[in-house]
């Protein structure tokens, strides 16, 4: 239903920080501005992706998630991801920078 759907809260956000979790194959640690604040966000992208490619991009970040920890980790939000016919994770990123805390709709 459309109601359900504007429940949702998307945003662009940077990542500032990223850190491979120690210990899994697929955990990446980022730290994340969101515009409205900073949160940390746990993804299973590690085999996709090396923290340093992961600094300075911009992503979709769902934000009013409650928060959920993941191996010790409180993860406060998602950040969205499409799947290509290959198995590789594409970000669903904006085509031009925005403002982080831009709202997408």
């Amino acid at each position: 239903q459309f109601d359900d759907f504007t429940k949702i809260d998307m945003r662009v956000g940077t990542i500032m920080k990223a850190e491979k979790m120690a210990k899994t194959k697929k955990l990446m640690v980022m730290e994340i501005d969101t515009g409205i604040d900073t949160r940390t966000i746990v993804s299973g992208i590690a085999e996709h992706y090396t923290a340093e490619e992961l600094v300075g991009k911009q992503v979709t970040v769902l934000v009013n998630l409650a928060p959920r920890p993941l191996r010790g980790v409180e993860s406060q939000g998602m950040i969205l991801l499409a799947e290509d016919a290959d198995g590789k994770l594409v970000f669903m990123s904006p085509e031009e920078a925005v403002k982080n805390g831009s709202s997408i709709s």
